[in-house]
């Protein structure tokens, strides 16, 4: 079952009649006061949650006992060119369910400009999406998630650059299937960390790839066939997770 999670200003509050979290105990789970629950305090500890009453109104008033650190998300970096909007939800949320370090969004000069302006980013439909991947996987926490204008942006700021100190270099992997160096599953084993390049449904230009080379990015190709961004993303993080021995 799925961990049900609340954000630390939550606390103290009642959760309202419509809230995914009461439907779900309420109408999925058929709990009822003074029932507990598996609950986690997102970036805290996980532990047992009790719903202390069900206000006339329907609203849920909880406790929340939770011990313990969150995870370690695992050392895997997903960038990714935009996506379709209705794609990028469950991008994320897949993205977050695997246990990825962090997700960016850029813009690729083969993509549609206009995906940019999806309003899940300012709506707070992107955080809940992580935040349901996270739940999924009952886990406490989620990915960074950063946007950037184009790739070129991405590539000058180098954001993986920026992981703690404790990792060493990263492996870096741009997903091309038309002017491959290798293929991902066949990629030796390693302790490194992975930061890992995904294009939009058009996949990169001729120039975008002569930018990963510069960068010192190693293009590899997921197989023979064309897939979904979306689909694309999940397969390189899982082939990346397998192959720095995370799936064991």
């Amino acid at each position: 079952m799925n961990l049900i999670l609340f954000e630390a200003h939550e606390l103290g509050r009642a959760l309202p009649r419509r809230d995914e979290r009461t439907v779900h105990l309420v109408k999925v789970l058929h709990k009822k006061a003074g029932d507990i629950f598996e609950a986690g305090l997102l970036d805290g500890g996980q532990g047992i949650g009790k719903i202390e009453k069900i206000g006339i109104d329907g609203s849920l008033t909880f406790s929340l006992d939770v011990q313990g650190f969150p995870p370690s998300r695992l050392p895997v970096r997903v960038a990714v060119g935009f996506p379709r909007p209705i794609q990028i939800r469950r991008l994320l949320r897949d993205l977050s369910t695997l246990g990825v370090e962090a997700i960016d969004l850029f813009g690729t000069e083969l993509g549609e400009k206009s995906y940019r302006d999806t309003k899940l980013l300012d709506d707070g439909g992107a955080r809940a999406a992580l935040i349901e991947g996270a739940a999924q996987a009952r886990d406490t926490t989620i990915p960074a998630l950063t946007v950037f204008l184009r790739l070129d942006d991405w590539l000058k700021k180098r954001p993986w650059e920026l992981l703690p100190k404790k990792h060493t270099t990263p492996l870096l992997i741009a997903a091309d299937n038309v002017r491959p160096e290798g293929a991902m599953s066949r990629m030796t084993p390693t302790k490194r960390p992975v930061v890992l390049a995904i294009g939009s449904e058009r996949g990169w230009s001729d120039r975008e790839r002569d930018l990963f080379e510069s960068a010192g990015f190693l293009r590899l190709s997921l197989g023979s066939r064309a897939l979904r961004t979306e689909t694309a993303c999940v397969a390189a993080a899982v082939l990346a997770l397998e192959k720095i021995g995370e799936l064991g």
